[in-house]
């Protein structure tokens, strides 16, 4: 059944949507990836950081919600000093301070 369809008949007080509504077969929804509870937000950005921000995701193999909820999570151990940090991190941090760039 069409969509506009169903807003039709809903609207009629069609009694065949309830069996249209039996009738149909369970759906399989994925399982959620965190047992945390998450909340959606919504956040505008201007283009060219999104496809900055989609750049760096796509680089770590990770989706682009991911990476933000990352780097929010990141930003707020800044803010907390009894915050952890991860023995990779450290070891990055210690081996680029051991080789330095050229500037």
């Amino acid at each position: 059944m069409h969509r506009d369809d169903a807003i039709k008949r809903f609207d009629a007080g069609d009694d065949q949507l309830a069996d249209l509504i039996n009738d149909a077969q369970p759906v399989e929804l994925p399982a959620p990836d965190s047992d945390v509870p998450m909340v959606s937000r919504s956040i505008r950005l201007p283009l060219d950081t999104y496809e900055r921000v989609r750049s760096a995701a796509e680089a770590r193999g990770i989706g682009v919600t991911t990476l933000m909820r990352q780097w929010i999570e990141a930003g707020l151990a800044d803010l907390d000093d009894s915050a952890t940090v991860s023995l990779a991190d450290v070891r990055r941090a210690l081996a680029s301070l051991a080789h330095p760039t050229a500037a």
